[in-house]
This record gives structure tokens, sequence and C-alpha cells, in this order.
């Protein structure tokens, strides 16, 4: 369901500014005003079921959708909240809905949305989605719900002396795992002057070698910058590899 999930946000999040219109054409003070929304019709393990489109976006071709409207006035985006959530939280018939932090869902899809910082944005669709799957508040917010792990392989498949991939990006919390693959042995050393400022030099690296084939050496990265960094047996051979923290 984490997954279904991670996808549906992914796929939907777009505009997150609703088209508000008016029923009744004047301008009146006590007039009622509608929020459309779209609802996509797609079929999951053999079932129908609809999942609600942020407005702005357009019902994807070769696909149906359902049109509906909210009054404004009787649900959460009176309030401020997405319309997304709003219609999430109209339709959600689980036992699931009277626990979920809709407010806290709506920040999180907010984020989603709107930001243009990658990792800020793989966060936030982590939350989102953790809340989705019945997960507490309080778990999808702690920094590490979100962190990853990326693998670099020490030596290529053909035995060449080289990290592969030779550069890797990844976010603040998140974690690197280099694995020793082929031309062993190996190790990661991070070059002093090549990384970001008040990060100690010897407690990223490694200290001994990786002989065997398998053997894995996981450093996590707190700290935002550049690191360059290489192989202390092969760096005469170009042995070097380079990461950023974002």
């Amino acid at each position: 369901m984490l997954s279904k999930t991670l996808v549906l946000i992914g796929l939907f999040a777009g505009n997150a500014m609703a088209e508000v219109t008016n029923l009744r054409g004047d301008s009146t003070e006590d007039e009622t005003t509608y929020v459309e929304h779209l609802d996509l019709e797609v079929i999951v393990e053999g079932e129908r079921q609809l999942f609600p489109l942020l407005p702005g976006i357009k019902c994807p071709t070769g696909h149906h959708c359902r049109v509906s409207h909210y009054s404004a006035q009787k649900n959460a985006f009176a309030a401020g909240m997405s319309p997304m959530v709003s219609s999430m939280k109209d339709n959600y018939k689980s036992m699931l809905a009277a626990t979920m932090d809709w407010q806290e869902l709506d920040n999180s899809l907010n984020t989603l949305v709107n930001s243009n910082n990658f990792c800020t944005r793989r966060a936030a669709m982590t939350r989102a989605a953790g809340l989705a799957a019945g997960l507490a508040a309080a778990a999808v917010s702690t920094p590490a719900y979100a962190a990853e792990t990326k693998e670099v392989k020490m030596g290529s498949d053909s035995g060449l002396l080289a990290f592969v991939p030779q550069k890797t990006s990844i976010c603040k919390g998140d974690s690197v795992t280099w694995i020793n693959n082929k031309g062993g042995p190996h190790n990661v050393v991070f070059d002093e002057d090549a990384i970001p400022e008040g990060v100690s030099q010897e407690s990223i690296s490694m200290e001994d070698q990786l002989g065997d084939e398998g053997d894995t050496f996981t450093k996590k990265f707190d700290t935002a910058g550049a690191y360059a960094y290489y192989c202390e047996p092969h760096r005469g051979a170009g042995m070097n590899g380079m990461l950023t923290v974002v």
C-alpha cells in the first residue's frame, strides 16, 4: 500500500491552486463558493476505486474522471486545507480516517507541490505516504524516516579500478554504502581539503581496507556540500569518487 500511495501522490501532485467557482454568478457576501474536483477512476486489484486529482490537473488521456463540487463552507477547504485532502477526508471510509492527522497530511502535500527542492519533496512524499498507510505523525516526522541509502561499487564488474558510479548525490541524513566488488582490496578515504568545513575527515574515512568481495562500508552524511574521496591503494590508477550532499 505504501508504494502504491507514493506513486499516486507523485502522479497527482501538480498545481495546488484550487479552481473556485461562484455558481450564483453574483458578488453578494453570503454567496456559496464551490470547489470543483476530478476523481480518477482506476481498477486496483479488480476493484473500481476513485482517487482525487488536485485542481488544475486534467483527466489523463484514456481514463475516466468523475466531476464533483464541494462547498467551501462545508469542508476543511474553508479552513485552508488543500482540496485534495478535503476530498480524501470526505471519501476515506475506514477506521484510519478517524485517526489520520489530516493537518500533517495537508502540510506534507503542500510541501510536495510547492517546494523546488528534490530532497524536501521526497521527504514530504514519504511522510504523506506513511500517513496514508496508517503510521503516526510522530513516526513519519522523524528525519530518519525519509532517509535513503545509496550504493557505490568499489571496482567495476569488468574489473576496472573505479568507483561505480563515480559521482553520487544524496540528501542530508542519507547514507552511502560502498561495496567491495572487483580488483580489491579497496577503501574509502576522503580528501581533507575537499570536504565541507567542520566535517572530520577521519570520522568519515575507512581505517582498514576491504579485501573480500561483498564486504561493505556504510557512512551517514548530515552536512551538505561536496566530498571528494579516493581508494588509497589505487589512487594512482585514478580511482576517485565525488559525493554531493544536498
